[in-house]
């Protein structure tokens, strides 16, 4: 399987990143670039060919991996819409609906829909897909194995169901560095060394993610079991619980949720 990457950015150079180390060799993986110091990087970084014709950089490829930003996708797509002959084309841009992107390639319907997470860049990342229901398992079955390269991956149902992805684990990793930060800055107003706030802070949010990974119990019955009547996280959580910091966090994932849509329709009404 051959695969074109347009746009070099970082989530593309951690997809190639990744697929290399799943055993694709560099000369399955192409990049276009229109950024001359992003192609020089490409190549000394990851070994790939990366070029800066479109009709050049897809020649031969079996999957397009549109990877620019969501307001370059309409231009790009019709410069790609007369170069399509039978590939996959896998957008990971936020906020374009599949539809409009089918729909801006002139009707063309092998498209997958995908929304990888920022931790992707370290192999950590959860990325939702999306596809029409016309698309078949094979082409889904290729969407999978190159997102995976960088994560683990679920199919939604409905296209309406990417903007709770979105609003999970999009935007998820900014509300968990959100919560970090306050906890190192706490520490440091306890006495800690930013140093120190830094480790506590990182190593009890990662060691409790793991934690739950691992556990076949839900979280709220983990939380509990750290929580002793009378002790000291009862009284963190009862703060919490009397500022309804739960009722916040839930406010701003629907407010994440809502501002997708709005997004989507924004950027994929041309």
């Amino acid at each position: 399987m051959n695969i074109a990457f347009i746009g070099g950015g970082n989530m593309a150079s951690a997809l190639i990143s990744g697929l290399l180390q799943q055993g694709y060799s560099t000369e399955q993986l192409r990049v276009v670039e229109i950024n001359p110091e992003s192609r020089e990087k490409l190549k000394k970084t990851l070994g790939v060919s990366a070029v800066e014709g479109l009709a050049d950089g897809i020649t031969a490829c079996d999957v397009i991996v549109l990877a620019v930003k969501p307001q370059q996708l309409y231009e790009l797509t019709q410069a790609l819409a007369p170069l399509l002959s039978n590939q996959l084309v896998i957008s990971i841009a936020a906020g374009i609906r599949a539809s409009d992107i089918v729909r801006w390639l002139g009707g063309y319907r092998r498209v997958v829909r995908a929304m990888p997470n920022t931790p992707s860049l370290v192999r950590c990342g959860v990325t939702g897909l999306y596809t029409a229901k016309d698309v078949d398992d094979t082409d889904k079955n290729k969407a999978e194995l190159i997102l995976s390269a960088v994560g683990t991956t679920l199919w939604v149902a409905e296209e309406e169901g990417l903007h709770a992805v979105t609003a999970i684990s999009g935007s998820g990793p900014a509300y968990v560095f959100y919560f970090i930060e306050a906890m190192q800055q706490a520490a440091i107003e306890l006495g800690l060394t930013p140093n120190q706030a830094r480790q506590l802070s990182l190593e009890t949010f990662l060691g409790a993610s793991k934690l739950a990974s691992l556990s076949e119990e839900d979280v709220a019955v983990l939380r509990a079991r750290v929580t002793s009547k009378g002790g000291t996280t009862e009284q963190a959580i009862l703060s919490m619980e009397k500022n309804d910091i739960k009722c916040k966090i839930m406010a701003a994932v629907h407010a994440a949720r809502d501002r997708s849509h709005e997004m989507s329709d924004e950027l994929g009404g041309k």
